[in-house]
């Protein structure tokens, strides 16, 4: 994947009001990219590293005893953007304290449901399942993430563009300045909103997502959260380009980003060579491009 392509798809889902699931091997630059991500908004953020001793009341919060009363203190989830480094290091019953969260904008401790700042958003890393040491995140949770996306190894010149990286400053990242605060998102978002999808183009959306289901090779296809995902994602990414209608070629661009983290390939299906990507290359070769026009 090309050296802008991450930064954009995490824009896109920004803009979309969803979550992002950063991953690759590690040293690509996962959480360096989601820092500074953080950087240039100017909006509260906290971080959290996944680790096989982290509880759920270190991520949600938990009430103290003092003075013969309960307080409650607030955890690292009570922010506009939560880092969650290598989420998948963290244990199940952990990883599950964010579903709440992530879906309902709300975390409900002792019985009490808490609001969550507006806006709020999980940028989490993970290593790739067989490395040891990880917990394969829920496909309840994995639903949760709007879109995933993988950093790839650099191409030679960007590569020695990072050897050299600490040269001009020991810390690259203060260089970076906000560039867009909480209003000017949410006013973002309300745009993205009013993008035009035609119904060709929706239809067209729908048909990829139901393809999935049908898929021989696939044991789990995506959710209709995966429908609204895919249409807010290819909103985003028209607005982005500059336009306020999605053409099928949006909503194809982000298939593969909001559906793939989605699928599960069946067992027996995947000893005989069958894998996520090539059944979603199968469905957008096969499924019918509308043609629409721009307006």
């Amino acid at each position: 994947m090309g050296g802008e392509e991450p930064l954009r798809l995490i824009v896109t889902a920004l803009l979309a009001d969803g979550h992002v699931l950063i991953e690759d091997v590690p040293g690509t630059g996962k959480t360096l990219l989601a820092r500074a991500v953080g950087r240039a908004l100017a909006l509260e953020t906290n971080r959290v590293q996944g680790t096989p001793d982290l509880l759920p009341m270190d991520v949600t919060g938990s009430s103290l005893f003092e003075a013969g009363t309960l307080r409650f203190a607030p955890g690292p989830v009570f922010t506009n953007i939560l880092l969650v480094d290598e989420i998948n290091r963290a244990t199940p019953r952990t990883q599950a304290a964010l579903l709440e969260a992530m879906q309902e904008r709300q975390v409900t401790i002792e019985g009490v449901s808490r609001p969550l700042p507006d806006p709020f958003i999980v940028l989490a890393t993970q290593n790739p399942i067989e490395f040891e040491g990880t917990f394969a995140l829920p496909q309840a949770q994995l639903d949760r993430f709007l879109l995933r996306v993988r950093i790839g190894y650099p191409d030679e010149a960007g590569e020695r563009a990072i050897a050299r990286r600490h040269q001009a400053a020991a810390e690259p990242l203060d260089a970076i300045e906000p560039v867009l605060d909480g209003q000017r998102l949410l006013a973002l978002r309300d745009d993205v909103r009013r993008v035009r999808v035609a119904d060709e183009v929706e239809a067209y959306g729908v048909a990829l997502v139901r393809a999935t289901r049908a898929h021989p090779d696939l044991q789990l296809g995506a959710s209709p959260r995966a429908t609204v995902a895919l249409y807010r994602s290819a909103q985003a990414a028209a607005l982005l380009a500059g336009r306020r209608f999605v053409l099928p070629d949006d909503v194809k661009a982000m298939a593969r980003p909001v559906l793939a983290h989605r699928l599960v390939v069946d067992l027996d299906q995947s000893l005989r060579g069958a894998s996520v990507d090539a059944a979603l290359s199968a469905i957008l070769a096969t499924v019918p491009v509308p043609p629409v026009r721009a307006a």
